[in-house]
């Protein structure tokens, strides 16, 4: 076989063995939380420097997510348990399953587990490309 085809096919598995540690090592970190959060599709938008991030987002029992904010609007919707958000400006409130909220670009918040068993979301984020998907508060 033509060293090509060795570099054709070896650099490419290569890629996707580095992505994939690389993925493990992400979701070790925010396993170790209580918060995973997969994205599911990342794709442009019409508003240039903006993409829309499509993730789920799963809190174990009893877990937050901690104090943080996003770089663009956060758009979720509840598929499982209940849990309490926590706004920074407004009172505590309860969401549960089929309901969705709207959370403004840089406004930090927080979401707390109260169920007994995981809270499963599906959250859409607009974000300015190239930034965090999430910062920690200060």
């Amino acid at each position: 076989m033509p060293p090509v085809s060795f570099a054709r096919h070896a650099l490419p598995a290569f890629a996707a063995l580095i992505l994939t540690v690389s993925a493990g090592a992400a979701q070790a970190q925010t396993q170790a939380s209580g918060i995973h959060r997969t994205v599911v599709k990342k794709a442009d938008v019409s508003v240039p420097g903006r993409e829309a991030v499509v993730a789920r987002v799963e809190l174990d029992a009893g877990a937050t997510a901690g104090r943080h904010s996003h770089p663009g609007d956060e758009i979720s919707y509840v598929l499982e348990g209940e849990g309490e958000l926590r706004i920074d400006g407004e009172d505590p409130r309860r969401v549960k399953v089929g309901e969705a909220f709207v959370i403004p670009a840089g406004t930090v918040h927080d979401a707390l587990n109260v169920g007994n068993g995981p809270l499963k979301l599906v959250g859409v984020y607009v974000v300015e490309k190239g930034k965090p998907l999430a910062t920690p508060a200060k």
